[in-house]
């Protein structure tokens, strides 16, 4: 009998879809900034600067305007030479138009409007403005204002000279489009960051960060050059910075002890490649390195920053055995003895930087190493010739890193031997799952043995695995590994995660892929969920990289009418519940002198009652996980349909590190300082 022959599916010429002009972008807008969600808005307003900012870095601008204002718009103004409007030869319409409707359209391709550019795609100008609802440039040149308006990347009329001006610049105000991006609101403190980082970057560039957000809508329609010139009642920020990398490496190390006073610098060009470096070592264990292409960070570094740690291991090397502080058997100092605790940026301009991808993470051009460490070497040989206090100082560091990696060998050799973190023997607390399929596998971190019992039993055992932790773990913030190592509560957690740690980090190794901490709605959840993702960030960073890290929401209250239960997992929708179910939707002042007396009451099981037309209503407020049984814990925290899971991501690692040395670290004062200004925006309900 022949065998039946499967229908093929119909695949011809006419299935093939041609994409024109920047329809690609919306039609796959990951593939051009990233995500659509957060980082993807933040990467439209970032774009538009960089544009700017480019023009700064050619000497053509030294004042640069950033505006978020009502509705999600974005407002960006320099002083620059102002978009070209006259007419382009191949496209047949206005230069402004071409760069803005076309991919791969730009003045950074050849031509000697721009010596050194971060941008180098032409993609930039254009994606933002196919994301955006809409968007308007205003170009100031040639005597006259000139206007064009977009909608979703099309233009809605030609460029039309509106006045005439003798000033220069751009204006360029756009919308990001609400059925591209999950979410429109932009983080304040996360521009200001990012702003900040650029102004050290380009010595005398005056930038201005406004939050017009709550301003009347009226604003949108402004067309001067700066709307600082408007007197506006709104909070602003400026920066400039005459000192450059010097006063970014003041900055974050502003609340720590330096080793060497002073801080390194130099500024020098070979081959065509502007070097620029500063550096200074602190009492800390944790090196902070920032890299810069153009003022393009490089998150994955690259080749100018591995010039860079060869100077510094060969240099520091070299000064050590000259003057006898290293004996010949002893060793050597490695790059992680003489980066320990060192706070470094390295900056290069240069006209054709190659970069790994549209996302330019990481720079690969080989002549860039050899600059940097030419450029370093000499300025670094130099500088430990001249300030001896300095370099014993800094030799003296290094030395001591050199010691501590001897130390924590040994313990970690020790504990290897033992077989603890090669996965031969999971800590016995470890309630595991029963799939081996680490994609299926998810391990809940949660705090006591009370909470972890309820947990074990209400989890579903296929997936997901419980690690009960006792207390509060050890902070990491300035702890070496051999003093990690021997706390006992770490090293469960690390054998759970089979990654090992330090040098024999495995990623591929981890045993889960969604790792969840569950700690109380209390003070005390909030102080362990710190440390541990203290842990996480300096120790096991990848995770947090690949995505794996979450943080488990549960509910605040239960509200029970009758039979009926209803969860919430905040004041308001508490409220909220209240009022559905009859009530007035808010607990009344006398109701909140309930609770907090019954919150005082550990022994009463229920909460506060409150009266409805429909019946009353019994409010249980949540102080921990052991509270819940194992099926309200199932139902409300575990419960892959129904949770609530919060993805922990490091959108800015440089202000991140800051933040985590600011609440972890030694000093008093600068955590003191943050908790104060911060407090009003904390939420501890999380």
């Amino acid at each position: 009998m022949p065998k039946e022959v499967k229908k093929q599916r119909k695949y011809d010429a006419d299935d093939i879809l041609v994409l024109e002009g920047l329809e690609p972008v919306r039609k796959r807008p990951g593939m051009y900034i990233g995500s659509t969600g957060a980082d993807g808005l933040h990467h439209l307003l970032v774009e538009i600067f960089d544009n700017s900012r480019d023009e700064a870095m050619n000497g053509a601008c030294d004042e640069i305007e950033v505006a978020l204002l009502p509705d999600g718009v974005v407002r960006v103004a320099d002083n620059g030479a102002g978009i070209p409007v006259s007419i382009h030869k191949k496209t047949k319409v206005s230069a402004l138009e071409t760069v803005m409707t076309t991919l791969h359209a730009g003045g950074k391709f050849e031509g000697e409007g721009y010596n050194i550019a971060g941008g180098l795609h032409g993609v930039g100008a254009s994606v933002v403005n196919a994301l955006s609802e809409w968007t308007r440039v205003w170009v100031y040149r040639d005597g006259g204002q000139y206007f064009q308006e977009y909608s979703r990347g099309a233009k809605k009329a030609a460029v039309k000279k509106l006045a005439n001006s003798n000033l220069h610049g751009t204006v360029v105000s756009f919308k990001p489009d609400a059925q591209i991006f999950s979410e429109l609101v932009y983080d304040w403190e996360r521009v200001i960051n990012h702003l900040r980082g650029q102004a050290y970057l380009v010595k005398k560039l005056r930038i201005r960060a406004i939050d017009g957000r709550s301003l009347d809508k009226s604003v949108l329609k402004e067309s001067g050059l700066y709307l600082s010139e408007l007197n506006l009642i709104a909070p602003s920020q400026t920066f400039y910075f005459e000192g450059g990398l010097r006063s970014f490496i003041r900055f974050h190390n502003q609340n720590e002890k330096p080793i060497n006073k002073s801080v390194f610098y130099v500024e020098k060009e070979s081959n065509g490649v502007m070097v620029e470096v500063a550096f200074q070592h602190i009492d800390d264990i944790t090196p902070r390195e920032v890299s810069y292409t153009n003022n393009t960070i490089t998150p994955e570094g690259g080749t100018h920053l591995t010039g860079f740690r060869t100077a510094l291991t060969r240099e520091l090397n070299n000064y050590a055995k000259k003057n006898n502080f290293i004996k010949e058997s002893d060793g050597s100092l490695t790059g992680d003895d003489v980066r320990e605790g060192i706070t470094a940026v390295i900056s290069v301009k240069l006209k054709n930087p190659q970069f790994e991808g549209q996302t330019k993470a990481k720079l690969g051009n080989v002549e860039v190493r050899g600059a940097v460490e030419t450029v370093f070497s000499e300025a670094l040989a130099q500088f430990l010739e001249e300030n001896p206090d300095e370099a014993k100082l800094i030799i003296g560091k290094t030395l001591l890193a050199l010691e501590a990696r001897k130390a924590a060998k040994a313990a970690k050799d020790s504990v290897l031997r033992k077989g603890a973190l090669e996965g031969m023997t999971l800590p016995g607390k470890l309630s595991d799952c029963q799939t081996r399929k680490a994609e299926d596998a998810e391990l809940f971190i949660v705090e006591g043995d009370s909470a972890g019992g309820s947990s074990k039993q209400g989890r579903d055992r296929q997936t997901q695995a419980i690690l009960p932790l006792k207390g509060k773990i050890l902070n990491v913030e300035k702890a070496r590994l051999d003093k990690i190592l021997g706390f006992k509560e770490i090293k469960s957690l690390i054998i759970a995660l089979g990654t090992s740690v330090g040098d024999t980090f495995t990623i591929e190794k981890l045993r889960y892929h969604k790792i969840i901490i569950a700690t109380d709605a209390d003070v005390d959840g909030a102080h362990i969920r710190t440390l541990l993702l203290t842990l996480f960030y300096r120790y096991l960073e990848p995770i947090i990289g690949g995505g794996y890290l979450y943080i488990a929401q549960p509910p605040l209250y239960k509200l029970k009418q009758g039979k009926m239960l209803h969860y919430a997992y905040s004041d308001n929708e508490r409220d909220a519940v209240v009022k559905r179910l009859g009530g007035s939707g808010l607990l009344d002042s006398g109701a909140d002198e309930k609770e907090k007396e019954k919150e005082k009451n550990e022994e009463e099981s229920e909460g506060v009652e409150v009266v409805t037309r429909k019946g009353k209503i019994t409010i249980q407020r949540y102080k921990g996980l052991v509270e819940m049984n194992a099926e309200e814990l199932w139902e409300t925290t575990m419960d892959p349909e129904k949770r609530t899971l919060r993805q922990v991501t490091v959108n800015e690692a440089s202000e991140a590190d800051r933040v985590f040395t600011t609440l972890m670290g030694d000093e008093v004062e600068p955590r003191k300082i943050f908790i104060q200004t911060h407090a009003r925006m904390a939420n501890l309900d999380v």
